[in-house]
């Protein structure tokens, strides 16, 4: 199957999915806040200990999903820097065209799939 070219017209189809993800992950990262807030309040007025628990896991819950999200929107903020300085789509391991099939489902990808099969590689032979 042949890679389809990366065209202007994709690259602002990427553009935009990145955009539109970008300001999803923002509401979201906002409304999970809103909702952490509001349940801490609701917990700040009881204390028994298993209330205190359940508090404690929401809490760390919380945390962790803020983490992923923030990830989430560093890769995408890094991926439309790389749209205006003209690196976008060139592969960090092997320097090469990322598929454009690939770009346009995964938008924010730093590798091609030959360089994901790459780095997958050495990350399984130094985890030994």
């Amino acid at each position: 199957m042949k890679s389809r070219e990366l065209t202007h017209e994709t690259l602002k189809e990427c553009r935009q999915k990145l955009l539109i993800m970008k300001q999803d992950i923002l509401n979201r990262v906002r409304a999970s806040a809103q909702n952490f807030s509001q349940s801490r309040s609701i917990a700040s007025t009881s204390g028994d200990e298993a209330d205190q628990t359940v508090a404690q896991l929401e809490e760390h819950e919380f945390l962790i999903s803020q983490e992923r999200m923030r990830h989430h929107l560093r890769e995408i903020e890094l991926a439309l820097a790389r749209l205006q300085d003209g690196t976008f789509g060139i592969c960090e391991e092997t320097e090469e065209q990322i598929e454009a099939e690939r770009l346009l489902a995964v938008p924010w990808t730093r590798l091609s799939i030959e360089g994901a099969e790459i780095r997958e590689a050495l990350s399984r032979k130094f985890a030994r």
